[in-house]
């Protein structure tokens, strides 16, 4: 059984083609072609050739009787030529006639008809989908095809045939051998309803016809079933509704553990990996209860340069690593509370916080919820939750230095003697420029900078906050005041956060002394004891001069300046300005 639920966790992207889109030419006086037969979800865009029409499937122009259509549909008059005059997605099967409005085009002969034909039922719909094959297959096997095939309504997330490509022949022969585990994982793919995409809302709870439940998560135009997302939805038939999804969902089943879940997990395989070199897969198959905070593949890649190496090299650091992701009990996402601390097997604390539907494990993301399993519990975080009981390096200053695109930043530190500050306790926010950055300062900045501790001190600690600033506790207009008493003030447009005059590129990389954003430009203190004050030395042979804007617009030489002259945010008039 544990190899079968290997299978079912097997991620996938597949590409899918159900839905057809067909094209009108609307012309004088002319639909072309005037009939048309379609199947039921298929698009049909009527285009205009020239002059002006319409498209009515409302009252016959030509008797005024209604056309008595399955479903309404009527279009504003359109006179430009080439373009669209109506878009229309046909949902229920019929005959649909209609015609153009305008003046006497209908008596003209401008009168059109689409027949929509039925999908058929969903079992219809994977057999005649050239990448259903093998789901298919299984449902033939399962012998669902006769239950599929009746009144229902059904509504079926339907996996690819990629999804089961993907799986290890072994595995899948195993599954399609026993008919008992492929019917409760094909029956986790029904609901008995009809729930269409405008139907699911986020956090949904959708019954499936082995009495368990999958969930919806919606992110904008992204909608999850379970891990799952749906790649193309709303493919109707006769007795429900196909949704095509890019994962095969994983039901519910007390023969596995909370170890099974994470060994069988495609993105767990650092995790497995770990537990089993700390010989903790025993223990995790044991009677429990666990709760475990399970942290991706991406988690792990998301430490420093060789900390992973570090951790699995010793067993007693990567041991108190891992307890630091278990609580010994049974905690469902219903059972946290925002400011709720949960007990380790390491003896340390995590705190809870929850805002809306976001559940944040210390600075970790919970992104998905409630693996139930035998013995506990598993809730995979995006990231690793690093454990004062590691000793592992992992604080900003080590980060810096193992990056490899903040060399120099990595030399300044060292050349200011604060490399022992940026170890310590903390915690520190580093607002991090790369060596690009540095690379911009005017010819000879940089060198004048690293030969004067002093100002070079102070223009390191510009960079750097007391205390732990993640991107979600900025704010549009904040000021982050800095270690030399200065402040940074942040401005965020979107997705874009500036702080002063640069852009983060890479917020969020956690240390166990603070936090790290990537910035690309040195920040310039408004001090003029500062690098501001370097800048405008009579050696430097170049000045940047920027605009109101903040935007950089020449270097050029220190006897010129550029003057802008501003209206409703945009440069009108420039002068320049000569000593």
């Amino acid at each position: 059984m544990k190899n079968i639920l290997r299978i079912i966790t097997i991620l996938f992207c597949a590409t899918n083609s159900f839905a057809d889109t067909y094209q009108i030419n609307a012309g004088s006086f002319y639909y072309s072609p005037s009939e048309l037969t379609i199947h039921l979800g298929d698009t049909v865009v009527w285009i205009n050739d020239g002059g002006t029409h319409d498209v009515n499937g409302g009252i016959s122009s030509i008797n005024g009787e209604s056309f008595n259509n399955p479903e309404s549909f009527n279009s504003p008059v359109t006179n430009v030529i080439g373009a669209s005059i109506y878009t229309h997605v046909f949902t229920v099967a019929g005959t649909y006639n209609y015609d153009c409005s305008v003046g006497s085009h209908a008596l003209a002969g401008m009168v059109g008809t689409i027949n929509v034909v039925n999908n058929g039922t969903v079992v219809d719909i994977i057999v005649n989908s050239e990448n259903h094959t093998t789901l298919e297959t299984a449902v033939l096997q399962a012998n669902l095809a006769t239950t599929l095939s009746g009144d229902g309504p059904f509504t079926v997330f339907a996996p690819s045939d990629e999804a089961f490509n993907s799986v290890p022949a072994n595995l899948l022969s195993e599954l399609l051998a026993d008919n008992d585990a492929l019917t409760s994982v094909l029956l986790h793919h029904v609901h008995s309803g009809n729930a269409m995409s405008t139907d699911l809302y986020d956090g949904m709870q959708v019954l499936t016809l082995n009495n368990d439940n999958l969930i919806v998560a919606i992110d904008g135009t992204n909608v999850m079933i379970d891990m799952a997302s749906v790649t193309q939805s709303d493919i109707l038939a006769s007795n429900g509704v196909v949704h095509v999804i890019d994962m095969v969902l994983v039901p519910t089943t007390n023969d596995q553990t909370v170890m099974d879940i994470i060994s069988n997990s495609p993105v767990h395989t650092t995790l497995e990996t770990a537990i089993t070199a700390a010989d903790l897969d025993e223990t995790l198959s044991g009677v429990g209860p666990y709760t475990i905070f399970a942290p991706s593949d991406d988690a792990f890649d998301g430490l420093p340069d060789g900390a992973l190496d570090l951790i699995l090299a010793n067993t007693e650091q990567l041991t108190g690593l891992l307890l630091n992701h278990v609580h010994s009990g049974n905690v469902l996402s219903t059972d946290l509370a925002d400011g709720m601390e949960v007990p380790t097997l390491n003896e340390t604390n995590l705190t809870v916080s929850i805002e809306g539907m976001t559940i944040m494990i210390d600075f970790a993301t919970v992104t998905q919820a409630d693996l139930t399993a035998s013995n506990g519990v598993v809730h995979i975080i995006d990231k690793v939750l690093l454990s004062e009981y590691s000793e592992v390096d992992t604080t900003v200053y080590s980060i810096i230095k193992t990056s490899p695109i903040h060399n120099t930043l990595e030399t300044a530190i060292n050349a200011a003697n604060l490399d022992e500050t940026l170890s310590g306790e903390g915690p520190f926010t580093v607002f991090a420029p790369t060596d690009d950055a540095f690379s911009a300062l005017p010819a000879g900045a940089l060198d004048e900078l690293l030969a004067d501790v002093t100002l070079l001190s102070e223009v390191l600690l510009h960079h750097v906050h007391s205390g732990n600033v993640f991107s979600t506790d900025l704010s549009d207009g904040m000021q982050v005041p800095t270690l030399n008493n200065d402040n940074l003030i942040v401005t965020i447009d979107g997705t874009n956060v500036m702080i002063d005059m640069a852009s983060v590129i890479q917020p969020d990389i956690q240390a166990d002394n603070g936090v790290i954003h990537i910035i690309d430009a040195v920040l310039i203190s408004e001090d003029p004891s500062s690098i501001s004050t370097l800048l405008f030395k009579e050696n430097v042979k170049y000045l940047y001069t920027i605009n109101l804007l903040g935007e950089i617009v020449d270097k050029d030489s220190k006897e010129k300046i550029l003057v802008d002259i501003y209206s409703n945010g945009h440069s009108i008039k420039r002068y320049n300005i000569y000593k």
